[in-house]
């Protein structure tokens, strides 16, 4: 498959180039990114071409890969859709409900495959984890943290305006979701969300399966705390997410397989850009029900 990419940042030069160019099923075609001299330093390094012109990019693949913000991911994503070209995107979909709404429809319309890189999905532990306690099911409770130290540290990552805007609810709460659904099922209700430390959230959410379970979600973690963790508490006791043994780097090879794969069987992954629009509208209704709520000073 023909596969051009679409941004030039730290996660595309650390993840998407490499697993691109390295990869036996692809032929990396080429870089555009809203920096032309990015682009054709990031494009000189996986030896492919940078392109100026996004268009001309697209009329040259079949998919794209997308390492952009939401908000520019999103209308691009549409864009290349509307131009008959899969997609492997990621997470979280889209800024806002409305712009993943677009993407979803114009991938449906053009009958294109989308997967969603939502990394722990692609990781072998963690995928047999998942599903191993979706079968079980008659779970009570679940905790999710997901404790970054991005905003903490000189992480490449810091510095990126949309982190800073939207936090960790937004950066690294579609993680925590990508694990929950499958295993609980679909959010029936968010029940509370509050802010914590710098941009930690907290959410508490009602589940279709029955059960409940709490999210605490932070780019501002110490180091020494950074870290996730999902456990699960029911009728077959207590499960914990598995660590991995490998990177982000790994799993995106995994994704492009994913992606290769719906794109020749038809057959929707379920990272597709449809489930991962429903962690958009989890996480909007989530943003809208955040406040502070200074506690009264005793009279």
């Amino acid at each position: 498959m023909r596969i051009g990419l679409l941004g030039t940042g730290p996660w595309a030069q650390m993840v998407h180039a490499p697993a691109l160019s390295g990869h036996d099923e692809v032929e990396f075609i080429g870089v555009w990114g809203r920096r032309p001299d990015a682009a054709a330093e990031l494009a000189d390094r996986h030896g492919t071409r940078a392109y100026a012109d996004v268009d001309a990019l697209l009329a040259d693949v079949d998919a794209v890969a997308v390492a952009l913000p939401p908000d520019v991911q999103a209308a691009l994503a549409s864009r290349a859709a509307s131009a008959g070209r899969h997609l492997l995107l990621d997470k979280p979909l889209a800024a806002t409900v409305a712009h993943g709404r677009e993407v979803v429809e114009a991938a449906r319309r053009a009958e294109v495959a989308s997967v969603v890189f939502f990394t722990t999905r692609f990781q072998p532990e963690a995928g047999a984890w998942i599903a191993e306690q979706a079968e079980k099911g008659g779970w009570f409770t679940a905790r999710a943290q997901w404790l970054g130290s991005v905003f903490t540290t000189d992480s490449p990552f810091g510095a990126s305006p949309w982190r800073r805007e939207k936090g960790a609810l937004w950066d690294v709460g579609p993680h925590a979701l990508s694990v929950l659904l499958p295993v609980l099922g679909d959010v029936r209700r968010v029940s509370a969300a509050a802010h914590g430390p710098g941009d930690t959230a907290y959410v508490v959410l009602d589940h279709l399966g029955g059960a409940s379970s709490t999210l605490t979600l932070s780019l501002t973690a110490p180091p020494a705390a950074a870290g996730a963790t999902v456990e699960l508490r029911g009728e077959a006791g207590v499960s914990t997410l598995p660590d991995s043994a490998d990177g982000a780097l790994a799993a995106f090879g995994r994704a492009v397989d994913a992606l290769l794969a719906a794109a020749r069987t038809g057959r929707p992954h379920p990272c597709d850009a449809a489930f991962a629009l429903r962690v958009t509208e989890i996480l909007a209704t989530a943003d809208s029900l955040r406040g502070d709520r200074p506690v009264p000073t005793p009279a």
